[in-house]
């Protein structure tokens, strides 16, 4: 008996494990490109334009094909479905390397996209079908230290692998990690799905798919083409209407791709809506923040990445700690604490001028580590014990592409903010002053985030009462 036990136990950390080598992969691509792309440029001839599409292809069609990488998984088989992400991306990966024209690059990156996005929610999704709720904040704090850690090092793999190897190289050694995530799925997960299926929902897939795409292209490409220009606005109105009528399919279906009482769970909606303020305060900092430390204080790309370690070290420390702490004490106070915390952060940085010195800015990335910690842990835990594990696939892709938007909204934003406080300026006091006001804009979007997360989500049962299939929300 006692074997079984050990055995149940320690395959659920294997099965971690296996998940974790996954999302190493879709979560480094998502900055190992960046340092690359002057080489990229300079090696396949591509203009500024073909180089943007080497970046927001992958992350327009991640963000547009989640909520049908979650249904998908919960319908065939989160394993499965899993697997064939990886398959998709790591051929997608060897595809990015062989590439010789930038059209071709594109292409492959819009590949990698489809299969980040079958691959992500499902990560989510088999955490929850593999643990407990009281054990699910740990998972989870280990599965967001991974996340960390790829987007950490993505900065200084890809400067290291461009600057002595070539850039092809920060795609094909994906080859190789695809490879091992794939056996050790079929060896250490296993399979799960929502057993109450029937059928696709497929014009809640087809209309989810087009709003999603049309919403994140607008943000992204928002600065390039201007507010008001008639593709962004036309672009805003085809993601209005498609989600618009997304919505209402949703309320008539009978077994619809999104069930709409996910967000009766005043914990799941501040969950996901917390999620979404974190990305936009954060992801718009982490663009700028890059620009201002090398185009501002004269850091090489190398020395850039290497500054955010500090940060990111102390989220990789803090994260399994936080989940820990999530599964006995609730999420709401964690969540509440780390978005002053990163509310703070942001205030402090709009003063540090145009002189700071990484000894002045080190305090900043720290509180912010913390903050971060203590904010996106516990709410992918708040929001994977509030969801049954039959819905828990769809139920991740909501979280996950609320973090897209967000971010994707939280660069447009402040990229349009630097813009006009800059008044036209490309002077370092120019892009000094617009950074200061976007980060006060980001501070305040921060401790919005505080309040939702105290007003809206409630502590979750304690360990003593949950159970291994569905998570209750008590009354607070």
């Amino acid at each position: 008996m006692r074997a079984r036990i050990f055995a149940e136990e320690t395959r659920k950390w294997f099965t971690l494990a296996a998940v974790s080598f996954g999302l190493f992969m879709i979560m480094l691509d998502n900055t190992v490109v960046n340092v690359a792309l002057p080489a990229i440029q300079s090696d396949l001839g591509a203009d500024l334009s073909e180089l943007q599409w080497v970046v927001t292809g992958y992350a327009l069609t991640f963000a547009a094909l989640m909520l049908i990488g979650g249904k998908v998984a919960d319908a065939y088989g989160r394993r499965l479905i899993f697997v064939v992400g990886i398959a998709v991306f790591t051929t997608a990966s060897f595809w990015c390397g062989l590439a010789d024209s930038s059209n071709e690059l594109i292409a492959a990156r819009v590949l990698q996209g489809v299969g980040a996005a079958l691959m992500n929610p499902a990560t989510l999704s088999i955490i929850a079908a593999a643990f407990p709720p009281q054990q699910r904040g740990t998972a989870i704090g280990i599965w967001a230290g991974v996340s960390a850690l790829a987007l950490a090092i993505g900065p200084l793999v890809g400067g290291l692998l461009t600057q002595h190897v070539h850039w092809s190289w920060i795609f094909f050694v994906n080859v190789p990690v695809g490879i091992v995530a794939i056996a050790a799925s079929f060896l250490f997960i296993d399979e799960s799905g929502d057993t109450t299926h029937t059928r696709l929902d497929v014009p809640g897939l087809a209309t989810s798919a087009v709003g999603l795409f049309a919403l994140t292209y607008a943000f992204i490409e928002a600065n390039t083409y201007g507010w008001g220009s008639t593709r962004i606005l036309g672009a805003f109105v085809v993601a209005a209407v498609t989600l618009a009528a997304f919505v209402l399919l949703e309320l008539r279906q009978r077994n619809p791709m999104l069930p709409l009482e996910l967000f009766r769970s005043g914990t799941y909606t501040g969950a996901i809506l917390v999620i979404l303020l974190v990305a936009f305060a954060m992801f718009g900092v982490f663009f700028f923040m890059s620009l201002y430390l090398q185009n501002v204080l004269g850091y090489s790309a190398v020395q850039t990445g290497a500054a955010f370690l500090p940060m990111t070290i102390l989220i990789i420390l803090v994260a399994p700690i936080a989940g820990r702490t999530s599964d006995r004490i609730g999420s709401r106070g964690l969540m509440t604490a780390g978005m002053i915390l990163i509310a703070l952060q942001l205030a402090y940085f709009s003063q540090l001028g145009l002189d700071a010195t990484f000894w002045t800015i080190l305090p900043a990335f720290l509180v912010g580590g913390a903050g971060m910690a203590l904010t996106m842990t516990p709410s992918a835990a708040a929001a994977t014990r509030s969801v049954s594990v039959d819905k828990a696939g769809v139920g991740a892709a909501v979280l996950n592409a609320s973090r897209q938007v967000g971010g994707s909204v939280g660069v447009a934003i402040m990229g349009a903010i630097v813009a006009a406080e800059a008044g036209g300026g490309r002077t370092p006091e120019a892009f000094v002053a617009g950074f200061e006001r976007a980060l006060l804009v980001a501070a305040a979007v921060a401790a919005i985030g505080a309040v939702v997360a105290f007003g809206l989500v409630r502590p979750h049962e304690t360990a003593g009462q949950a159970t291994g299939h569905r998570a209750t929300e008590p009354v607070a």
